[in-house]
C-alpha cells in the first residue's frame, strides 16, 4: 500500500533516520511508526482534510498500513501550504470551539438550514360564483385589420424581413380561441447559518461574554416588498471569536513561491548560466550574476497573507444568510394550434381572477376542470417543497384569459399561417415568405 511513495521516499526516510542501509526498503517492509514519522515530517505539505483522515485512521487501525489514498498523498508531493496564494474558504473545523450559546446553530458543522416556526392556516374562502367573473371579462377580438397591423409591426422589428409581403398578402380566415392561464406565486423566506471570517483590525469583539446569541428566526429584519427576490447577510450577535490566522499561522505573510524566500530568481535571459548561449560575454540583464530580483514579491522574499491581509489574526463569527425567493407555478390550457407553449406562458393576458393571501386555497369549482386540477397540483407542489425549509410569507394565484388567433393567408400562390397572441398582439410566424438572409431564425 506504500508503493506510491516514489521519489519522496528516500528524502523523507533519511530525514527521520528510517533508512540505515544504502538500498531502499521495499514498501512491504515499511513500519507503521516509520510512516507516521514521515507523515509528521510532511504535515505542512498535506491538506488539513487528508491529515485529519490519516489521524482518524491511525487511531482506529493501530499497527496496520494505511490505505493507498493516504500514502499517495506524500508521493504526490502536495505543495507547501506556506507557498499557496489562494486562501481556503474556511479554517479547519477544530480551530473553532463550540460557543455554549450557539450549540444549536452548529449541529453537524458547516452550513445549516433551519426550519421556520409553524403557523396556523387561515380559514378557507367561500365558494366563488365564476359565472359573474366570466360575464364581466372582456377579451379584445382580433379583426383582419388588427391581424395585419400586428404582422407589420413584427416585420418592422426584424432587420431581415421585408414588409411588402405583410402589406400585400390576402387574409383568408381568422380562427380565434381563448386560453386560460393559471399562475401561482409563493413568496418565501429561508434562513441558514455558516461560519465566516474577516481580518481582525483590533476593534471590539461581540463575543459570548456579552450575552446569548438569539435564535435565527428570532432575529428581526426588514422584509423586502412582496414577490421581489433578495438575499441579505447579517452577523449573528454575540458569536464572534478572535483566532490566529490559519493560513499564515499568525505571521502576517508567507514565503514567496517565485523565489522561495530568497528575493532573487533565475535570470530569464540566461536561465542562470550567467552567459547567453553561444555568446562569450556575460549576460547583460543580470550583469553575469545569473539572478534577478523576483518579480512576484519585488525582491522582498515574502508576500502579505491574502487571508488576514497582514493583520495576523482573524475575527470568526456566525453569519446569518436570509434568502427571499419567489416560486412560480404556471399552467396554460391545451390547444390544437402550433403556437409554442413557452410563448403563451409569457404572453400578456386579461386578468380574470386574483387571490392573494398568506395562504391561498385550491380552486375547486372553476368551469374548466383542468384549471382546478392545476391549482390543486401547484399548491401541493409548493407546500411540499417549502413547507419544512422556508417560511411562506405570501401567496398569489391568478387566472388570466389569453387570446390566440390563427391567421390563414394567401401570398403568391401559396397559403400559410401565422399567429397573433396576447392582449398586446404579439406575432409568431411559421414561415414568413419574404426573408433576405438564410441564417435567420424566428424567435
Amino acid at each position: 500500500s506504500c508503493g506510491r511513495f516514489g521519489t519522496h521516499w528516500q528524502a523523507s526516510a533519511e530525514a527521520w533516520g528510517c533508512c540505515h542501509s544504502v538500498s531502499h526498503p521495499r514498501p512491504s517492509q515499511v513500519s507503521h511508526l516509520c510512516l507516521h514519522r514521515i507523515l509528521c515530517f510532511h504535515r505542512v505539505r498535506l491538506l488539513e482534510g487528508t491529515w485529519r483522515e490519516y489521524e482518524l485512521w491511525r487511531q482506529t487501525n493501530p499497527g496496520l498500513n494505511p490505505a493507498p489514498s493516504l500514502t499517495g498523498c506524500v508521493a504526490l508531493g502536495v505543495v507547501d501550504l506556506s507557498f499557496q496564494a489562494e486562501s481556503p474558504l474556511a479554517p479547519p473545523a477544530e480551530l473553532l470551539e463550540r460557543l455554549p450559546s450557539c450549540d444549536w446553530l452548529l449541529q453537524g458543522g458547516g452550513q445549516q438550514i433551519f426550519f421556520p416556526p409553524s403557523e396556523a392556516p387561515g380559514r378557507p374562502q367561500e365558494p366563488r360564483c365564476w359565472s359573474s367573473f366570466l360575464e364581466h371579462s372582456r377579451v379584445p377580438v382580433v379583426t383582419e385589420e388588427v391581424a395585419r397591423e400586428a404582422l407589420l409591426s413584427f416585420v418592422n422589428s426584424k432587420c431581415c424581413y421585408g414588409s411588402a409581403a405583410a402589406g400585400d398578402l390576402i387574409i383568408q380566415e381568422l380562427k380565434p380561441q381563448t386560453l386560460c392561464r393559471y399562475r401561482l406565486e409563493t413568496f418565501s423566506e429561508s434562513r441558514i447559518s455558516e461560519w465566516t471570517f474577516q481580518p481582525f483590525t483590533s476593534h471590539s469583539v461581540d463575543g459570548p461574554h456579552r450575552g446569548t446569541s438569539p435564535r435565527l428566526w428570532d432575529i428581526k429584519v426588514q422584509v423586502p416588498p412582496m414577490f421581489q427576490e433578495d438575499t441579505r447577510k447579517f452577523q449573528v450577535p454575540h458569536s464572534s471569536l478572535v483566532k490566529q490566522c490559519h493560513k499564515c499561522h499568525g505571521r502576517g505573510c508567507y514565503k514567496c513561491s517565485g523565489c522561495h524566500g530568497a528575493g532573487l530568481a533565475r535570470c530569464p535571459s540566461c536561465s542562470g548560466a550567467k552567459r547567453r548561449a553561444r555568446q562569450p560575454r556575460r549576460c547583460q540583464l543580470c550583469s553575469g550574476s545569473g539572478r534577478r530580483r523576483c518579480s512576484t514579491c519585488s525582491g522582498r522574499g515574502s508576500k502579505t497573507c491574502a487571508t488576514c491581509k497582514g493583520e495576523k489574526k482573524l475575527l470568526h463569527f456566525i453569519q446569518l444568510v436570509i434568502m427571499w425567493k419567489n416560486s412560480l407555478f404556471e399552467f396554460v390550457t391545451e390547444h390544437q394550434l402550433d403556437c409554442p407553449a413557452e410563448l403563451l406562458a409569457k404572453a400578456k393576458g386579461e386578468n380574470l381572477f386574483k387571490d392573494e393571501n398568506t395562504m391561498v386555497y385550491p380552486i375547486v369549482d372553476f368551469p374548466l376542470r383542468e384549471i382546478s386540477l392545476a391549482s390543486q397540483r401547484g399548491i401541493a407542489e409548493h407546500s411540499a417543497a417549502l413547507g419544512s425549509r422556508a417560511r411562506v410569507l405570501q401567496q398569489r394565484q391568478t387566472i388570466e384569459l389569453i387570446p390566440l388567433t390563427e391567421v390563414h393567408y394567401w401570398y403568391q400562390g401559396k397559403t400559410s399561417v401565422y399567429y397573433v397572441y396576447g392582449t398586446d398582439h404579439k406575432v409568431y410566424v411559421v414561415d414568413y415568405p419574404e426573408r433576405y438572409c438564410c441564417g435567420c431564425t424566428i424567435i
